[in-house]
């Protein structure tokens, strides 16, 4: 059997055209243990060069239903845009895929970006599965590394007693589901720290200890202390900026309607595979989902379960 992730990645690496620069692997099917089956789509990241060329190119390939121009002038709201890559009609896999230009992938990573959408993953455990050059590789890599090294500045009003690097990963994806309206059980965030613990001992552990060396926070026999507390202007800025993340977030969900085709079918399977019920949608629910699923998205979010059975 082949796997799908090269399967794919290779597919949309033909189909893209030259724009596509790199593709980074996140997710279930990175993090084995967190569970994923047959019907999990695979989550990749596809950094382009130029939206334009890139959805022309799917276009002219046959991988993409929508208009290009629909696509592109969509990319530039709320980036980055959400497609299904199912070739073949998704027989063999299916890819989410989170495409976004270089320049809104390095803002999305940076110091001060607009929402927490692609900064809360790409902190997690990713690969970079395929990569135009040596040089698009490194650029990656460098983003990668500079996301990294820059939660301790946002995570630091969330930090209490003291901690180690695997206890600020785990605080950390606290805050970044809590960010989102997601369908999963609340117990996802601890089943997702617990299949990375070991990526975040590795990548946070030099993050704390170079900001021991700047005196940002203190080592001790338990762990790490903040130096001094968090000013209230600092709290307030990164509490606004996680209303704004949250409210942006969700406004996502409108766009991905249009950018994701069949996003019905798939959502409501990741429903189901989260929570372990069985969804019957209504003839009304299927025709006019914006509609009529509305009371149903509301009643799935509030009735969730605290924990997932595996």
């Amino acid at each position: 059997m082949s796997d799908p992730v090269e399967e794919l990645s290779r597919g949309i690496v033909e189909a893209g055209g030259p724009s596509v620069r790199a593709i980074v692997l996140y997710g279930s099917h990175l993090l084995r243990s967190a569970a994923p089956d047959r019907h999990s789509a695979v989550d990749f990241v596809v950094i382009v060069d130029d939206y334009r060329a890139f959805y022309r190119a799917l276009k002219e390939g046959g991988e993409l239903p929508r208009p290009v121009w629909l696509m592109s002038a969509l990319a530039h709201v709320l980036p980055p845009n959400v497609i299904a890559f199912a070739p073949d009609e998704g027989r063999a896999a299916i890819g989410k895929c989170l495409v976004v230009r270089a320049d809104h992938f390095e803002r999305a990573l940076g110091p001060d970006p607009r929402d927490h959408f692609l900064l809360g993953r790409m902190v997690q455990k990713v690969s970079v599965v395929w990569a135009r050059d040596p040089e698009a590789r490194g650029w990656v890599e460098a983003q990668l590394g500079a996301a990294h090294a820059g939660v301790l500045a946002w995570m630091r009003p969330c930090l209490e007693g003291p901690f180690g690097p695997a206890a600020l990963g785990r605080r950390m994806l606290e805050v970044c589901y809590k960010g989102e309206l997601r369908p999963e059980a609340a117990d996802r965030s601890a089943q997702i720290f617990r299949a990375q613990e070991d990526h975040f001992e590795q990548v946070f552990h030099p993050v704390l200890e170079r900001a021991a060396n700047e005196g940002i926070v203190e080592r001790g026999p338990d762990g790490y202390r903040l130096s001094e507390p968090v000013g209230k202007g600092t709290v307030r800025r990164w509490r606004r900026h996680f209303r704004r993340s949250k409210a942006r977030a969700t406004a996502r969900w409108l766009k991905h309607t249009v950018t994701f085709a069949n996003w019905l079918p798939y959502v409501v399977r990741k429903v189901e595979r989260h929570t372990g019920r069985e969804i019957h949608l209504t003839r009304l629910e299927r025709r006019l989902p914006l509609i009529f699923l509305w009371p149903r998205a509301v009643h799935v979010l509030l009735t969730r379960p605290s924990r997932r059975d595996s």
